[in-house]
């Protein structure tokens, strides 16, 4: 009785094609077109499918994604800025704020319609003879503050700040808690200067949330174990910009600085094993109470 001939082994996926190589993973045949490099021999695309999905994504110290080291974020809040000061200079007829209009060397610069709009202001009649103001229920001037600007230099001073101390923090907290950090910090320089400023003197600019990232960017690094003493000179002649230089919001800027800091702290220090738990509660509680602050002062100013 004769023996069968040995048959060639032909790839799975495409069977008539004849191999004799197989997969590392599964051992099943795979033909040139299908052999995916390994770190030991080959695998088939469905083995290395497999193998992407149970790899989990690499994360930052502090549970954030990657991508930040990319400063998406920190681009995407620049041209914002920047969108809205053009915005800003063609709601302007007179062209006063694109000049820098008034002020300490053109740094607060002029008014515009646009910022009459979105500026932080308590109560107060508008241009168009209106009673207007966070008070009243425009709430979102809160926010819009942080976007808007009194002229071009108050503009590229933010701006530039903003890039160097925001692709620092973006790379090491990622995209998602690095725009949460940047965000509370403005809303709670707005809600300081709500609470703190005169009723009728409106304010406006990024340096509400800049001032929370110098707060953050100390509170980072130290938990990184690297030096600050780089940082703290810098912080400390913007404090003394903030506190000599007339039209500055002082409230805004020290706000920024203080809930930057508790939400950089939440962020930083929150335990490993229940660490994106902790920080979406701890951000949280820090807008309840800012909900709180702004309650309280508007309660004020109509009673």
């Amino acid at each position: 009785m004769s023996e069968s001939p040995p048959t060639t082994p032909v790839c799975y996926r495409h069977p008539g094609r004849e191999t004799y190589v197989r997969c590392t993973r599964c051992d099943r045949p795979i033909c040139p077109d299908c052999m995916r490099e390994a770190s030991v021999g080959h695998q088939c695309p469905e083995c290395v499918n497999e193998g992407r999905r149970t790899v989990r994504p690499a994360r930052t110290a502090f549970g954030g994604g990657t991508a930040g080291r990319h400063g998406y974020v920190t681009k995407g809040i620049i041209a914002l800025n920047v969108l809205v000061m053009l915005l800003s200079i063609a709601s302007d007829r007179g062209g006063d704020a694109a000049l820098g209009g008034s002020g300490f060397g053109g740094l607060m610069g002029g008014g515009t319609p646009l910022t009459n709009w979105g500026s932080v202001l308590g109560l107060a009649v508008l241009p168009d003879g209106t009673l207007g103001g966070i008070a009243e229920g425009q709430w979102y001037r809160l926010v819009t503050a942080m976007f808007l600007h009194y002229g071009v230099i108050h503009l590229l001073l933010n701006m530039w700040v903003l890039w160097v101390l925001g692709r620092s923090l973006e790379a090491n907290l990622g995209p998602l808690r690095f725009g949460a950090l940047y965000l509370v910090a403005g809303l709670g320089g707005n809600v300081a200067a709500y609470l703190f400023s005169a009723q009728n003197a409106p304010t406006a600019g990024a340096s509400t949330a800049v001032y929370g990232l110098f707060a953050a960017l100390l509170i980072i690094e130290r938990k990184l174990g690297r030096d600050i003493s780089r940082i703290i000179p810098i912080l400390v002649i913007n404090l003394v910009f903030t506190l000599t230089v007339p039209g500055i919001s002082i409230p805004g800027h020290l706000g920024g600085l203080v809930v930057g800091g508790a939400m950089a702290a939440v962020l930083a220090y929150a335990p490993r094993g229940r660490r994106t738990l902790v920080q979406a509660v701890g951000g949280a509680i820090i807008l309840l109470i800012l909900l709180g602050l702004v309650l309280f002062r508007t309660a004020q100013l109509l009673s």
